[in-house]
Order: structure tokens, then sequence, then C-alpha cells
């Protein structure tokens, strides 16, 4: 039997942390610094536990669970703690749904990423209705206490009857599908780890990242001169299968944009720390939940500057910061900022 612990009332207790640091317990977790234990190490903290589980490593079968905040990579942990099991039987499809959650990597024409998604399709419509959308909390240490309480008895059936709960992820499942129908063209840019997407419309991030494995950057091309440049969450931790660029701050980018944009509206980008930092024209700064949410959610302002100067705006810029950095693992925040010093 299991028990989840509130992280903030670990205290000095014994505890396995998933899918985040803490300075004296195990830690099954991505996060920098964290994925470390090579037999273990894995891309997302859900597959760490999974591999935790198969090779019976100690700390497994630790009575006490905690985690930071609730997704569906750390709940994927989490649960495979309370339910190893059922855990181990679908191991490839909660690796994937781990993948799906974090990275937003839905492979297209592959029945374990086709069930994967339909489960995470199903926990995103029912987190938003039953609680709030992920990163509207104010204090989610405490409050996402009640959504693991929720959902690990309640997954357990879901897993193993996923078709029974079609009403709750058909509406979004079907939107990811249509999404990766209404992409116009893909291209990828591999010395600067970017795929540039151009789309008919503004989609779901689940269609809009599907095949963008192995590239860090995405720069998302829609009509009427609307963009956006972002950096996905696999610069954010410590990636085990590959080596990537290091994240660049793209504030200077921004500076650059703004010299040239005529209309009303702004360039700004988040911090390089920020767990996916959007590069976008906006007319006022978009809350955390709002960026999060998925690009068809928010609105996508029209930009003076075309298409074609826009890319070789981005494009350019990045050859040029990058230029001379090899890819490696495990990118530090301090080698981040210190290279940003030395560009």
């Amino acid at each position: 039997m299991k028990t989840f612990v509130p992280f903030h009332k670990i205290g000095k207790q014994q505890v396995t942390i998933v899918d985040g640091l803490h300075p004296h317990n195990l830690c099954l977790s991505h996060w920098k610094g964290a994925n470390s234990i090579k037999e273990i190490a894995a891309d997302t903290s859900g597959e760490i536990v999974l591999n935790a589980l198969s090779k019976d490593y100690p700390g497994v079968h630790n009575p006490l669970v905690s985690a930071t905040h609730f997704d569906i990579d750390g709940f994927v942990g989490v649960f495979a703690l309370f339910y190893p099991e059922t855990a181990l039987q679908f191991k490839k499809e909660l690796s994937a749904m781990a993948r799906i959650g974090d990275f937003r990597e839905f492979k297209p024409q592959n029945n374990t990423h086709d069930f994967a998604l339909k489960l995470c399709c199903w926990m995103n419509k029912v987190e938003k209705d039953k609680f709030y959308r992920p990163f509207e909390s104010k204090d989610e240490i405490e409050n996402c206490v009640e959504k693991f309480e929720f959902f690990l008895p309640l997954f357990k059936e879901v897993i193993h009857n996923i078709e029974n709960y079609k009403e709750d992820w058909k509406e979004e499942y079907e939107a990811v599908l249509n999404g990766i129908r209404n992409e116009v063209s893909s291209e990828v840019y591999d010395s600067i780890g970017l795929v540039k997407k151009e789309c008919e419309k503004p989609k779901h991030y689940y269609a809009l990242f599907s095949e963008t494995q192995g590239f860090d950057m995405v720069l998302s091309i829609y009509p009427n001169n609307r963009y956006e440049v972002e950096y996905k969450y696999t610069t954010w931790i410590d990636l085990a299968s590959r080596t990537c660029l290091p994240r660049i701050d793209l504030k200077p980018l921004a500076t650059k944009l703004n010299e040239m944009e005529q209309s009303e509206y702004t360039w700004q980008v988040d911090s390089i720390s920020d767990t996916g930092p959007i590069l976008r024209l906006e007319a006022s700064k978009l809350s955390k939940a709002d960026r999060y949410a998925n690009p068809s959610e928010r609105e996508i302002y029209t930009s003076s500057i075309s298409e074609k100067v826009f890319e070789k705006t981005i494009i350019t810029h990045l050859k040029i910061e990058l230029k001379g950095v090899e890819p490696k693992k495990n990118w530090t925040w301090n080698e981040m900022r210190k290279l940003k010093e030395v560009i």
C-alpha cells in the first residue's frame, strides 16, 4: 500500500519523489540534475519510474510517494508506484502517454501512441472540468494533492477500458487528428534543432509537435503573417536518449523583430528558464496558463513582417548565435547563461 505525501509536508520522512527535486530523498525525475541514475535513465519521469519498477530499483517499494505538481508525466510515475502490476502491463502505453503529455510528441499511425493519446485527452478533459487548467493554481504544491487523490484510484479502471470513456476523450482526440491533417508543410533545420511547420490554422499542441522528435524548437507559420517560435520542454529537462543544443536567450531576437514591426503589437518572449518560452506578437502578456494552452485557444496576431523576411530573420539569428556550439547532454542553467555572455 502506498500513501501520497503532500510535498510541503515531507519534513524528515523518507519519500520517493516523482518528477521533481528534493535534497534528501530519492528522485525519480528528469529534472536537471536528477536524471543521473544510468540503469533507469529515460527522457520522461514516468518512464524513469517504469524502468525502476522493471529493474526492482531500490526505492520503488517505499510506501511514501510525493510530487511537486500534477501533470500527465508526473501522474504516470506516481500511478506506476501505486499500481506496479498494471503499470508494467501497460508499460509501452504509459511511456507514450508520459511523452505525449510532457513533450507533446505524438506519433501518428502508431497504435501505442493512439491509445496513449486517448488517455491524455481523457485526463486533460476531466482535469479541466473537475479542477483547473495546468498552471492556473497559485499554490500547485498544495492544490495538486486533490488531483492525485482523485485520479489514482480511477485511472486503473480507465486504462483497462478506455473505450468506455470515449465521451470524455473523443472531442480533443479528433481535434488532434484534424490538426495533423491541416498541416501544409514541414521543414527541418538540423544545425539549429528547429522544425518549421506551416499550417492552415492554429491547432492542438499534440498535432503541432507531432513528428518533431529529435528537435527542440518549433517555428509555426499560419496564414496572414501569423507566427510563433517556441522552445520545447525537452530543453528544460535532462534528456537521456540524445544530445541537444542549449537554449539561448531570445530577447535580443524580440528586440530585432520590434525594430522591424509596424503593427500595433509587440514581440515578446519568456525567460530562458521558462518551461516553454514562446516568441510571439502580443497585445498584452499572456498568463502562464494561456501560454501552456493550445495555440488554437489563444489569439495569434498578424505581423507587418512578411513570411519570407520573418523566417530568414529567425533562422539567420539562431545560426549566428549557435555557431560553433556543439550539442551535448545535460546542459545546466549556468552553462546556458555563461554561453549568453560568450555570445
